[in-house]
């Protein structure tokens, strides 16, 4: 997936989850951020950031905030935090034929049970669903999730148990919004819940997928597999 109208900037402050300050050639720019989670490792003040200008004239923000790079010990980490951008960019990877060869069909938003699934999938023999969660926390090349607890994220791991039970093929798909990884794993220091639902759910059959993405300033697309350690 692509963005257009790349401006780089420097990271200010973020006054709430929607809005951060950055400044930029321009001068300091208002801007939303589109991820709503607390990226406090992420957006600290000096950060290298990177925006992309909408073409809306009526929007209260001429600029999103989708990119950062993170200072490690190995050099900068670009990561994209468009929470928006995991699906799409799972999307055009499913329709190259990288989730399953033989697709027929790929619907986004399906609603099962009590759930709102992000996909829906059928191929010349089978069907199922998958819900896609994106990744930017990482410590020490480890990648983690959640990054805040998540009620709904656990709510979805028994909703995908459930369609499993009834013939459905069913998975997990953690978007890594970094090409940077050694492992995967559930953040159970934040969320211990979530990390107990995520077992119960391999254990029951639900498959578990971690892939990491090539990210640009302008841009990302999943590059390959990476190992879960449960």
């Amino acid at each position: 997936m692509r963005y257009s109208k790349i401006c780089p900037g420097i990271f200010l402050k973020r006054p709430n989850r929607f809005i951060a300050h950055v400044e930029t050639g321009e001068g300091v720019q208002i801007c939303h951020v589109k991820n709503t989670g607390r990226c406090r490792e992420l957006l600290v003040p000096g950060a290298r950031v990177y925006l992309s200008e909408s073409d809306n004239p009526a929007r209260k923000t001429r600029f999103d905030l989708i990119a950062v790079e993170k200072e490690t010990a190995e050099g900068p980490l670009l990561i994209n935090m468009d929470s928006q951008a995991p699906n799409r960019v799972f999307g055009e990877w499913a329709e190259g034929g990288g989730f399953r060869p033989d697709l027929t069909l790929l619907r986004p938003e399906t609603t099962y049970g009590n759930s709102r699934f992000d996909y829906y999938w059928e191929s010349s023999e089978k069907r199922g669903f998958v819900e896609i969660k994106g990744v930017t926390l990482e410590e020490n090349g480890v990648l983690l999730f959640p990054d805040a607890p998540t009620q709904r994220g656990v709510k979805h791991l028994e909703e995908l148990v459930l369609a499993h039970q009834a013939g459905y093929e069913a998975a997990a798909c953690f978007v890594i919004q970094m090409d940077r990884a050694k492992y995967f794993t559930p953040n159970r220091a934040t969320h211990p819940e979530f990390a107990q639902a995520l077992e119960r759910a391999a254990a029951a059959g639900v498959e578990l997928l971690a892939v990491r993405c090539l990210v640009e300033p302008d841009g990302l697309e999943i590059a390959g597999p990476v190992e879960i350690r449960l």
